[in-house]
């Protein structure tokens, strides 16, 4: 396909991958629950001291910390893989093919684009429900005619 990815390449998109999926399963969040609860439990334990305090606040910002990354790095490869997913159905099919490669347009560019595109919808259904009501009148009319 391409140029083969860096060992710290290919370690860290799976060490990503691996991460965002074990984040969103609740045994996880239970996990990170009962952490909270313990800590809170003991809190009397070590009479509410800063130290206690530091714990829980350094540990969860570690976590936050490094998650941003691996969960982004998931993301990233994620849009970047429907992105092309996308690119190729439009290729292949009777939509317009010079919509490939919109993403790498400005906000307002592609706000212009999508502006565009939801008039053309609102124009095309529109038309279909002048279509339908033009049927149903020309339905009632064979009806009549044949009665």
């Amino acid at each position: 396909m391409g140029h083969e990815p860096s060992p710290v390449s290919k370690f860290f998109g799976d060490l990503a991958n691996k991460t965002s999926l074990a984040a969103g399963h609740a045994s996880t969040f239970l996990l990170a629950a009962g952490v909270v609860v313990v800590w809170g439990i003991s809190g009397p334990l070590f009479h509410f001291s800063d130290t206690w305090q530091l714990v829980i606040n350094t540990g969860t910002t570690i976590v936050t910390f490094l998650m941003v990354f691996l969960i982004q790095n998931s993301q990233n490869r994620d849009s970047a893989a429907i992105q092309v997913k996308l690119d190729e159905l439009i290729r292949v099919s009777a939509a317009r093919n010079s919509l490939v490669g919109i993403e790498h347009l400005t906000d307002d560019e592609i706000e212009e684009l999508r502006s565009k595109c939801e008039a053309r919808a609102r124009a095309e259904k529109a038309g279909d429900e002048t279509l339908d009501r033009t049927r149903q009148s020309a339905r009632r009319a064979a009806e009549q005619i044949a009665s």
